[in-house]
């Protein structure tokens, strides 16, 4: 407790002693000013009075005395303590009245009903046309020898997604490479184009973890197992062969989706 003291007790020395001093001599001229006057010596006055510990005190203003309220009229802050004769800025525990507060009557968000609800298991998948799929390839944006998965959608920014991708049918007839994709969802017309030049449409499932294990891996010392669907509506889905579920009797024995962890496994491309 002494050093932190002594050090604001030489703080206000150096203070005191700075507003005793009076500094005389030319005013001050540019670093390109050439004048005569720049090599002029200055003379310090002798300080009014010396700086001791009992003529120490802060500079005019720094502290401010406290506001007592209630110790009287004669304060001019006693009763009331200057709020006033009642009204809901004088009550104890009165905060601003918040967004929608019209003054007590009912406000207007709860004068009218409403109608619907918000899923909060909804999933906003983005779509992907075959077209755009074959311009990416014949650029060499995308390898067709290898199953197309989200993460190489991801990586060659074929299209900005948040929970998935869904594939549609638009632009068939410029789809001529046979392709193995692995999507979240996709439409019988483009399943149908993709079977018919031999490729395959697999569609997985993967919740916001897995997804974002997939496509930034960098950041998991140990790549999470991938979640199973977990509502009965996602389960009926994926479990389809006509929609080319991953866990469809037909599609589940055959194929193995690369995009999908089926145990945790430690990720070789980490660093810390």
């Amino acid at each position: 407790m002494a050093a932190p003291r002594i050090s604001r007790v030489f703080v206000c020395l150096q203070r005191q002693f700075a507003a005793n001093l009076r500094v005389t001599g030319p005013p001050r001229h540019s670093p390109l000013h050439t004048s005569s006057a720049t090599n002029a010596t200055f003379k310090i006055d002798k300080p009014q009075h010396f700086v001791s510990l009992n003529n120490l005190r802060d500079n005019q203003g720094a502290r401010k005395t406290k506001k007592r309220v209630g110790r009287g009229h004669g304060s001019g802050h006693g009763k009331t303590c200057g709020r006033g004769q009642k009204g809901q800025k004088s009550r104890s525990g009165n905060s601003k009245p918040g967004p929608g507060f019209e003054g007590g009557q009912t406000p207007l968000m709860r004068v009218f009903p409403k109608r619907g609800f918000k899923n909060a298991l909804r999933r906003e998948l983005q779509p992907l046309n075959l077209d755009k799929i074959q311009h990416w390839i014949n650029t060499g944006r995308l390898d067709a020898s290898k199953p197309i998965t989200l993460k190489q959608i991801y990586d060659a920014n074929l299209v900005k997604f948040k929970d998935g991708v869904t594939l549609l049918a638009r632009g068939a007839a410029h789809l001529t490479t046979p392709v193995t994709l692995e999507v979240t969802s996709a439409s019988r017309q483009a399943v149908a184009r993709v079977e018919e030049l031999g490729g395959r449409v697999v569609c997985v499932y993967h919740n916001k973890l897995a997804l974002r294990a997939l496509t930034r891996p960098g950041k998991f010392a140990v790549l999470p197992k991938s979640a199973m669907p977990m509502t009965a509506k996602l389960r009926r889905r994926y479990e389809d062969p006509e929609r080319r579920g991953f866990l469809a009797p037909g599609i589940k024995d055959e194929y193995q989706p690369v995009s999908f962890n089926f145990e945790r496994q430690a990720n070789p491309d980490y660093v810390e």
